[in-house]
């Protein structure tokens, strides 16, 4: 089966070409937009300069069975340009259904579209999780781009027999990591003490092993075409327990002072960093039977081993 992964370079595009190396059967072509980067020997490297709404795919999907389509416009916390909706909408829809008409055309069999948990929304309440039956509401520009990308999909699906798959994952983590949870780890190895020792909400992660190995699944099993699938570890966790977890795995103590987390919220709040408040605080979880029923799927990492794994890369990264 010859694939085609776009966005090769990035967080997860790397970790896929990396578990990829040990399919013999699959033939793996990967879009990059340096020209001058090497990837594996194993990997026919396709340089794709932009993901824009009018890019050439032409080169790159000739003899493709099944593209996975990682590359994104990525969500931070702080957007400096002006449009942060035009933009998303350009890289994360446009530009995305522009490729899945390219892929239909030229024979592509199945696309497998990496979406986000943002699209069903920003927090769970009673102890209720996301499922695929949950009314989406994206509330920002990323998730409401995303939110657009699925419905085009699914129009182009009825349109041109095009398989599509859909995985929505939560935060995800794992070698490689940056944003929050590497800060996290960065403050951590620093010991410094934090006021995040009575959280007890509850949040599912995804350790990016855990990705990688069910978008192999989906790559192959009948049963994902056109469906979608909420995809997390089987446990979810409380921002104290995860704090706990990630100093265990770099081996370092760390001091957690006992505040409610409403009152973290407020001190939070009056600093203007609401978000962040909101990610340490509230609960997002997410329910996975149905990739589990329908495809026989079981994460096969703990959140544990996958903190542990995570831990042992940046201890390694870090030269600590």
């Amino acid at each position: 089966m010859n694939v085609l992964v776009t966005g090769a370079a990035g967080f997860v595009g790397s970790a896929l070409l990396s578990r990829f190396v040990s399919l013999p059967e699959l033939q793996v072509c990967a879009n990059i937009r340096n020209a001058n980067r090497a990837l594996t020997t194993k990997v026919q490297s396709i340089f794709v300069a932009e993901l824009m709404p009018d890019t050439d795919w032409t080169t790159a999907l000739k003899g493709i069975d099944c593209v996975i389509h990682t590359a994104a416009r990525v969500h931070v916390m702080n957007d400096t340009v002006q449009n942060p909706l035009a933009a998303f909408r350009a890289s994360n829809c446009s530009a995305t259904l522009n490729l899945a008409r390219q892929a239909a055309a030229s024979g592509v069999k199945r696309f497998i579209f990496i979406s986000s948990i943002k699209v069903n929304g920003e927090i769970t309440t009673d102890g209720k999780p996301y499922t695929e039956l949950t009314e989406p509401a994206p509330v920002d520009p990323y998730g409401i781009s995303k939110h657009e990308a699925e419905d085009g999909l699914r129009a182009l699906a009825t349109e041109t027999g095009l398989e599509i798959v859909i995985i929505r994952p939560p935060l995800i983590y794992g070698a490689g990591v940056k944003g929050n949870f590497f800060n996290l780890l960065n403050v951590l190895n620093k010991r410094v003490p934090l006021p995040l020792g009575a959280i007890h909400n509850q949040r599912s992660f995804l350790a990016l092993d855990n990705l990688v190995d069910f978008i192999v699944t989906c790559i192959y099993h009948p049963n994902a075409a056109n469906q979608l699938f909420l995809v997390a570890d089987n446990e979810a966790m409380s921002t104290t327990q995860l704090i706990r977890g990630l100093a265990k795995a770099i081996h370092r103590r760390v001091f957690l002072w006992p505040v409610p987390a409403v009152l973290v919220k407020k001190i939070l709040g009056l600093l203007g960093r609401e978000q962040i408040a909101q990610r340490l605080c509230d609960s997002l979880q997410v329910d996975i039977s149905k990739a589990q029923t329908l495809l026989n799927w079981t994460p096969p990492l703990s959140t544990t081993e996958g903190l542990s794994r995570l831990g042992k890369w940046y201890l390694n990264e870090e030269n600590i």
